[in-house]
């Protein structure tokens, strides 16, 4: 029997557009799912899990799962439910499934460095939602690191059945594989994508596809395809923009290109760390170029 697995593929930690009072422009979100779609995504993330989520009503961050289930379909949503609690990511979780979503994402808990006991308890809580969990490991913002030990067992208890991993470690593709054959693997790292890839990725979860999916998408494919001539010359192109590691520069480079593509719909905030020139530079020159090619 073939498992349906919706978070293979590319998924997109999508951006939220805003109206000009900051509140959520439904429309445009849901304009913007299926437009991802349309170019060639595999499916959403909203409400990613160190996203604007944080400051959402618990409407506002309902409604934000249905309006992407509305535009593509519930297969293509695996909203993040993270939450300063178990009981209440599994609340969200069960939201998600109630919605129709087909899978969701969980950080471990991040309030405070919890421990090996903590993180197991709070995957088996939320995985009581029936809903197929994929666990998200970002020991950077986090500071709970979700080693390969950790991740084989929490998949062997049925906790888990993917891993969206960020520690940007290319070597724990290969140790996964070996202590848990069956758990996904996902790219969470944008700036190691053929490194993963090359090493079994089964999808991509990232945020700039936001703004160039064509282009990400073609990356993604070829990479794991094993077409290396494609991939490579589309990496080194891209590469600029995936390798920044202050998320305040990765945030303003998505909407700078989105601003070119002419997607961002939401009011224009002062950043809090400015680009450099030649960072700049180099989003503009590779969105221009990725337009004019046809791939954004």
């Amino acid at each position: 029997m073939t498992v349906h697995r919706p978070w293979r593929g590319v998924l997109v930690a999508t951006a939220l557009p805003l109206t000009a009072d900051l509140a959520v422009d439904h429309d445009k979100f849901a304009e913007h799912c299926a437009w991802l779609v349309e170019q060639g995504c595999d499916g959403v993330v909203p409400n990613g899990s160190l996203g604007e989520y944080q400051v959402l009503t618990p409407e506002e961050r309902a409604r934000v799962v249905e309006t992407a289930v509305s535009a593509v379909g519930g297969a293509r949503v695996m909203p993040g439910v993270a939450a300063y609690g178990s009981a209440e990511a599994r609340r969200w979780a069960e939201q998600a499934r109630d919605a129709g979503c087909r899978a969701v994402m969980l950080l471990p808990p991040n309030a405070y460095r919890a421990d090996e006991r903590s993180v197991r308890a709070h995957y088996a809580e939320v995985a009581k939602a029936g809903v197929p969990v994929v666990a998200y490991n970002n020991p950077i913002d986090t500071k709970v690191d979700l080693v390969p030990e950790l991740l084989a067992a929490l998949h062997g208890e049925g906790y888990i059945h993917a891993v969206k991993e960020f520690s940007g470690d290319v070597r724990r593709a290969y140790r996964l594989a070996e202590l848990a054959p069956e758990l996904d693997l996902l790219i969470g790292a944008d700036d190691v994508l053929l490194e993963l890839a090359v090493a079994g990725a089964k999808g991509w979860v990232a945020g700039y596809p936001n703004a160039l999916p064509a282009a990400s998408v073609e990356l993604y494919h070829a990479a794991v395809d094993g077409d290396l001539a494609t991939a490579t010359q589309l990496y080194r192109q891209l590469h600029p923009l995936l390798r920044w590691d202050s998320r305040v520069e990765f945030v303003q480079a998505i909407k700078m290109s989105m601003d070119v593509v002419g997607r961002y719909g939401g009011p224009v905030r002062p950043p809090r760390v400015p680009l450099l020139p030649e960072q700049e530079t180099a989003v503009r020159a590779a969105t221009e170029k990725a337009v004019a090619a046809g791939l954004a």
